[in-house]
């Protein structure tokens, strides 16, 4: 990230300043066009499609990651759990196109993303992607008609995408400075009051706005090398706490890396930090630059691990961090009550066991 988005980022963030103030007419600018569009959908100008399984979106208002995959992860095992038929639908940052698209195994995070890789490797669900999530949940749906329900990796902002149920997730920076973009993180108007079917899910340890929600507890789980993450191993927590004492480089391709460092600092290990751009590609092994050899062994996220075959990093152990989250027990209820109006008409209400 460069000087200039740190300074901007700071502000959004920090109370404001001379910098962020500069960009208000371009933020009021960007309001009106929200609006607008608004306004289009509500006269029926543009209209909302409609698909033939319920669709819940998980997003949020602020840009960055504020815990979506996480919080797709968590409830893909909730209604695996509940016998539902899942699917996922997602653009695909980083894509090389933007044309609808099904991930499999064999996909890499170049041509699907990395997000919908890991959640497709993660879950095991079907998921497509695409610039249009309309197109891509056709595009499922047709692939696998036996679906009860879809989830959408973000788009709250894509309108056109209809939405049973919406997850709001924010992390401990809330709101920022409440400002729309560039003058501010928000992708849309904040709003005081939650509509009917939205709920908030906070992936901070306080609420960090003023509308009612739900917690999420969020830990590491454990370390797993990057050859048996590949396998589908699980992480232990007793791997991790293993490679305290040892010379380590922590790397993370992710919005907010301080997180990440800061978990790994919490459990006692020692190491440099190593952030890099969010949704890094990994094209060239980041720790073989810049004078950071010498390392007995390398910390990464599942994020990363996606885009970074094993056999490309023989001259360091690699290790895959992976993270423990899960949503207070309320907010599982709250979930399972509105699917249970969502699925009645089709006598799908969902069962445990």
């Amino acid at each position: 990230m460069n000087a200039w988005a740190q300074r901007l980022q700071a502000q959004w963030y920090g109370g404001g300043g001379a910098f962020a103030d500069s960009l208000r007419p371009l933020a009021w600018a960007y309001g009106l066009l929200l609006k607008l569009r608004l306004a289009a959908y509500s006269r029926g100008w543009l209209r909302t499609e409609s698909l033939p399984v319920p669709v819940i979106v998980v997003g949020n208002w602020i840009v960055g990651g504020a815990g979506k995959t996480p919080t797709i992860l968590a409830l893909l095992t909730q209604l695996q759990d509940l016998k539902l038929g899942v699917g996922v639908i997602s653009r695909g940052y980083g894509r090389s196109d933007d044309a609808p698209r099904l991930v499999s195994r064999d996909c890499t995070a170049g041509q699907v993303g990395d997000e919908p890789l890991l959640i497709h490797l993660r879950s095991g669900v079907p998921v497509a992607v695409g610039r249009d999530r309309v197109a891509a949940a056709r595009l499922l749906l047709q692939a696998h008609p036996e679906l009860h329900i879809l989830l959408s990796d973000d788009g709250l902002q894509h309108l056109r995408l209809p939405r049973d149920l919406s997850v709001l997730v924010f992390d401990e920076r809330g709101l920022g400075n409440g400002r729309l973009l560039p003058a501010g993180p928000l992708r849309q108007a904040a709003c005081s009051r939650l509509q009917a079917h939205e709920l908030v899910l906070y992936n901070a340890a306080r609420p960090s706005t003023q509308l009612p929600g739900f917690m999420a507890r969020r830990s590491l789980a454990g370390a797993v090398s990057l050859a048996d993450w590949w396998r589908g191993e699980p992480a232990r927590i007793e791997t991790l706490h293993a490679l305290r004492g040892r010379k380590l480089l922590a790397t993370a391709g992710m919005a907010h890396p301080q997180r990440f460092f800061d978990m790994l600092a919490a459990e006692g290990l020692t190491f440099e930090a190593m952030p890099l751009a969010d949704h890094f590609d990994f094209g060239n092994l980041p720790w073989q630059r810049g004078g950071n050899s010498g390392f007995e062994d390398v910390l990464l996220t599942e994020k990363d691990a996606v885009k970074l075959q094993p056999q490309r990093c023989k001259d360091a152990r690699v290790w895959v961090v992976t993270l423990d989250f899960s949503p207070e027990q309320a907010f599982q209820q709250a979930v399972e009550n509105r699917l249970e109006h969502l699925l009645r008409p089709a006598n799908l209400t969902p069962k445990n066991g």
